[in-house]
């Protein structure tokens, strides 16, 4: 997708989408190109300037006297409660990635040894382990391995 700043004969600018320059040129040749203020087919490509995002490392700096702390830096007391809980399931229990729903049953069938567990499964997956009587709930936060 690619945004024109476009012009009619009676000097109007707007803003439209196109699929592509390609789409835009066969859609003004079609006649299908109107101004969105006055609808003249007298419409044409304004010169504009491109839309150009700052660095990361630029956008993410604090301005001068002020302080801005990393996104996943827990600043209200519900978010250091979950970071808390985070720390304390991940320090407790071994991460069995997409392997919960298996690991967790035969856990409760004594197939495999007793720990304490966590992971990722399938809502599908998680509904049987509830319905068959498996000890499973989900927790409010993405496992470390799932984040950036």
């Amino acid at each position: 997708m690619i945004k024109f700043t476009l012009k009619c004969d009676q000097d109007h600018r707007f803003e439209s989408w196109f699929q592509s320059s390609d789409a835009f040129d066969k859609l003004e040749r079609a006649g299908m190109v109107t101004c969105s203020i006055c609808g003249s087919e007298a419409v044409e490509k304004a010169i504009m300037a491109p839309t150009v995002r700052a660095s990361r490392s630029v956008a993410a700096a604090p301005t001068e006297g002020t302080k801005s702390p990393a996104l996943t830096t827990p600043t209200t007391e519900m978010e250091q409660a979950l970071a808390a809980l985070k720390k304390q399931v991940e320090e407790n229990s071994e991460y069995v990635g997409m392997n919960f729903a298996s690991q967790a049953r035969d856990i409760h069938d004594g197939l495999a040894p007793n720990r304490a567990i966590h992971g990722e499964a399938k809502p599908e997956e998680a509904r049987k382990l509830i319905e068959d009587g498996v000890p499973v709930s989900p927790l409010p936060f993405i496992p470390n391995r799932k984040t950036n």
